[in-house]
């Protein structure tokens, strides 16, 4: 088993606060059980965060920063690139953007909980416009649809997680899009301004849809990288995470700890396979159990970092 946990350290400066105060007696225990392995190095300003990157790795996909190619694969799984070929698919997501004095920020799509119908209804008022520039938009999720145009061809984009939840300004200036694709945005705004689905929100209380954002781009390779195992991600992190509310997340890594992290413990005392990354933004570090001799797993004890010095390097 490798386990991958997300958003482990996150950058908000509430949760960085709360790292010091952790209690994580399991994840304490595992230290002294797992041998580290050298870490992977992420950067906070790639288009495709590490936790991302880690997850393409597990699957066997490879891509250029911004081009993991998400989207297609699911055409892929769909049938939908029998017809259409593996390049040029994006995903959509109908979103909340948010413009303040000085930025501009997103709610998190998953928090709008739009229902099937709405994310139809809205997907067919929107598709003759993306038509008329040559895109398809296929169903996908109530949350994301496919889309499929020349335009997407090696088009690099931002991971909708690097977004959801805080400021993308950054992000529109690092990502640059045609001309067609900033007109589209433009007139699905003025669409969704007065469209029906938005007005019901509106009354009852609900988050409206005034834009969408485009990941998921990039062309999986023709003979995909060997998948060596498989990667269970836990995010239940995420959403504290992204608030940077710091007592949710502490409480969210304290029941990780008495259960995940307490079944690996069981795991690795059984001589199970274990392994353990925790990713941040800037580093994954990877844990795992191997046969060592009796002295060198206690050497191993008395030199291993405690559990926030682990988070803080993140």
């Amino acid at each position: 088993m490798h386990l991958l946990i997300s958003h482990a350290a996150p950058p908000g400066r509430q949760c960085q606060d709360a790292i010091q105060k952790l209690e994580l007696p399991r994840f304490t225990e595992l230290l002294n059980l797992l041998t580290p392995t050298p870490p992977m190095l992420g950067s906070p300003d790639s288009l495709s965060p590490l936790a991302e990157r880690l997850r393409a790795n597990s699957e066997g996909l490879q891509g250029a920063d911004g081009l993991i190619p998400w989207a297609a694969i699911d055409a892929q799984h769909l049938g939908l690139t029998k017809t259409r070929g593996n390049a040029g698919w994006a995903w959509v997501t109908p979103c909340h953007l948010d413009a303040q004095s000085h930025h501009l920020s997103m709610k998190d799509p998953h928090e709008l909980a739009l229902s099937a119908t709405e994310c139809e209804t809205l997907r067919n008022a929107m598709e003759p416009y993306f038509a008329e520039d040559g895109i398809e938009l296929h169903s996908l999720s109530d949350c994301t649809w496919l889309a499929f145009g020349e335009v997407f061809r090696d088009l690099p984009t931002t991971s909708l997680e690097r977004v959801a939840g805080t400021h993308v300004d950054v992000w529109l200036h690092q990502q640059k899009q045609p001309k067609s694709l900033q007109r589209l945005h433009n007139e699905m705004q003025m669409l969704l301004h007065t469209h029906a689905v938005n007005v019901a929100r509106e009354a009852r209380g609900a988050t409206t849809v005034n834009a969408f954002w485009i990941s998921g781009t990039g062309s999986p390779e023709a003979q995909p990288n060997p998948v060596s195992e498989r990667l269970e991600c836990v995010d239940a992190l995420r959403q504290s995470a992204l608030r940077d509310d710091a007592k949710a997340w502490t409480a969210a890594w304290a029941t990780l700890d008495a259960t995940v992290l307490a079944d690996l413990v069981q795991s690795a005392k059984a001589g199970k396979s274990v392994k353990l990354t925790l990713c941040g933004e800037r580093m994954a570090a990877t844990l795992e159990l191997q046969d060592k001799p009796w002295w060198s797993r206690i050497q191993q004890r008395f030199s291993t970092a405690s559990p926030q010095q682990l988070l803080q390097s993140l």
